[in-house]
């Protein structure tokens, strides 16, 4: 397995991890992340390529830091990591936006609140992303043959995805909500963004609450595919942390930008799968041939792409329809 140096020096730990409170502290002070308002295409769009630009951004100053301090080689291998585990995180993160939309479409949630939701759902999966990445890294450096654990994991994850791809799952069954419907004192009704509020002089909770829950649970289960796939890349940290966080800074902006067109991409939950299913056998095979980080990169881009054209060329009829409706609307109106 790949045990490659670690290239995070704490100003480096310290520098990102200020540049990630700082643009947290812009999204919810400076930039409206506190006020109620639906999400447009053409904002959310704006910030994918403003989130997707900073982290190439980024790559290329690691980059050419790394130059500088230790070669061209290394620089080169710890880009191409990062890139690499920052295209498959991205890519994972669009089956968080499939999720997202069942949930807010189950409890109703109207467009202009869901941001707000959205917000603190980045902040905790930030927190246990980081929890579980250090903790992942020290086992990984303690016990290397624990790889070999996560490849088989992600096999079975990506077999079992490809079964479930066209299931829907059912929230009411969902053990999370059960438990949180039978212990908390839950509000009807609409109360706006509010997740509390007061009853007769009791503290009652909101179901807003209740999908922030179910967004939280939804980010920690896909944590635990995400994480073991990008291991299979590299067991430095600083990548497996930097190239994480940028795909969740990016995850709100993403299912804005997707929510509309989210019946275009059915497809893609396979390419994911097959995804999974590579990188787990990547890891179990590698005692006997060593995958390219290249190779890995060009491989998941093929299956993503893939999925992604089949997934809108089958759906082609699906848009005339749509696009004929409006026009005869727009011609009664």
């Amino acid at each position: 397995m790949n045990n490659a140096i670690s290239i995070g020096e704490p100003w480096m730990w310290g520098a990102f991890v200020a540049f990630v409170l700082v643009m947290l502290a812009l999204d919810l002070f400076v930039f409206g992340g506190r006020k109620a308002h639906k999400v447009g295409v053409r904002e959310a769009g704006a910030w994918t390529l403003a989130w997707v630009s900073l982290a190439l951004a980024f790559n290329v100053g690691l980059w050419w830091h790394l130059s500088g301090l230790v070669g061209p080689e290394v620089a080169n291998q710890k880009a191409l990591e990062f890139l690499t585990g920052y295209l498959i995180e991205w890519s994972l993160s669009v089956d968080n936006v499939f999720v997202f939309l069942l949930i807010f479409s189950s409890f109703h949630v109207a467009a202009e609140y869901q941001r707000r939701v959205l917000i603190y759902g980045v902040l905790g999966a930030i927190v246990m992303r980081a929890i579980m990445i250090l903790a992942g890294a020290w086992v990984v450096r303690e016990f290397s043959w624990v790889l070999y654990l996560f490849g088989f994991f992600l096999v079975v994850t990506g077999m079992r995805m490809l079964v479930m791809a066209e299931k829907t799952p059912d929230l009411e069954k969902n053990p999370v909500l059960k438990f949180a419907r039978r212990h908390l004192r839950i509000a009807d009704g609409d109360h706006g963004e509010k997740f509390t509020v007061m009853k007769d002089g009791v503290r009652h909770f909101t179901p807003l609450f209740l999908v922030l829950i179910l967004i939280e649970v939804s980010d920690l289960v896909f944590a635990v595919d995400s994480i073991p796939a990008i291991f299979a890349i590299t067991t430095d940290p600083f990548i497996v942390f930097t190239s994480n966080i940028f795909a969740i800074l990016g995850l709100r902006a993403l299912y804005f930008l997707m929510a509309d067109v989210a019946d275009r991409f059915h497809l893609l939950k396979y390419g994911l799968a097959m995804v999974l299913t590579f990188i787990g056998a990547k890891m179990l095979v590698a005692p006997w041939y060593h995958v390219p980080v290249a190779a890995s990169l060009a491989i998941v881009a093929v299956l993503i792409g893939a999925s992604v054209i089949a997934s809108l060329i089958a759906t082609r009829g699906l848009i005339r329809s749509h696009t004929t409706d409006r026009r005869i609307r727009q011609t009664r109106a």
